[in-house]
């Protein structure tokens, strides 16, 4: 019985050690896990690319690269979901240190650095009802009504188109808001990406709308100025894409090009 007892006694006191060396263990994964920099990431409502989903949570395609990259980085994430004008100005005061948005933004020129990866291209087309003949040239939107998202400046383009003393503006809150504008004849061409629009045409009357494409852009990481690590920063994240590109656990690096470009376009601006 005394031998017993012994050896029970003496089972149990190393499965407690066994246990609290676990639990050690574990707790340190999870202080080393917990201990990783933590940068605020805005996104906006850009179906598929990016949005946010039925549980509030960020999500698309390029929130899912954002996050393998920034695990592969090293860096955990803080999402902030908001209108664009807004991410633009938290980017300017360093409210948020990024946004996997678009390259060649002329208001943020001064204020953001652009990874040099650009995982996916965007097609900014001209929408409309059939009916409604579609673009040749950039000057076929001379003396139209135009419908424009609000919140967008479009790479730059909005500036001159506002200029142009010939067409005529009209903002729209949001994607669906700009088609079922163009369908009640509030304008003759919604200028909208082609991602978000074919994410939300659902409705039987949406079968009666036409693209015409205006420009390819490119998308990056852009990493506030704000932040004395921006350039760091950069550099990690190209060098995880470039790392998990040779693994083949994401797509491989795209080759940069100006894409398709609506002949007449205005040269001046940024690809």
């Amino acid at each position: 019985m005394g031998r017993r007892w012994h050896r029970f006694c003496v089972g149990v006191i190393l499965l407690m050690a066994w246990l609290s060396g676990a639990l050690l263990l574990s707790g340190t994964a999870h202080a080393a896990a917990d201990t990783r920099p933590v940068l605020k990431v805005a996104y906006a409502e850009f179906p598929p690319i990016e949005y946010r989903n039925d549980k509030g949570e960020a999500a698309g395609l390029f929130i899912d690269l954002t996050r393998k990259v920034a695990a592969e980085a090293g860096f955990t994430l803080e999402f902030v979901y908001l209108p664009v004008g807004r991410i633009y100005l938290y980017l300017q005061n360093g409210t948020v240190d990024l946004w996997p948005g678009l390259t060649g933004i002329p208001s943020l020129r001064d204020d953001v650095l652009e990874s040099w990866a650009s995982p996916l291209p965007v097609q900014l087309s001209a929408w409309y009802v059939e009916g409604t003949p579609p673009l040749a040239q950039f000057k076929d939107l001379e003396g139209r009504r135009l419908i424009v998202i609000g919140g967008y400046t479009y790479g730059g383009l909005l500036n001159k188109l506002q200029a142009a003393k010939n067409v005529e503006i009209t903002e729209a809150p949001n994607h669906r808001a700009g088609i079922d504008m163009l369908k009640r004849n509030r304008g003759d061409y919604l200028l909208d990406y082609r991602q978000p629009v074919m994410e939300i045409l659902r409705q039987p009357s949406d079968r009666m709308l036409r693209q015409s494409e205006v420009r390819t852009r490119n998308t990056a990481w852009l990493f506030s100025l704000v932040n004395h690590d921006a350039s760091d920063l950069r550099e990690a994240f190209d060098d995880a894409y470039l790392r998990l590109a040779e693994r083949g656990e994401i797509p491989p690096i795209r080759k940069l090009s100006t894409g398709f470009v609506l002949p007449g376009f205005p040269e001046d601006l940024p690809p």
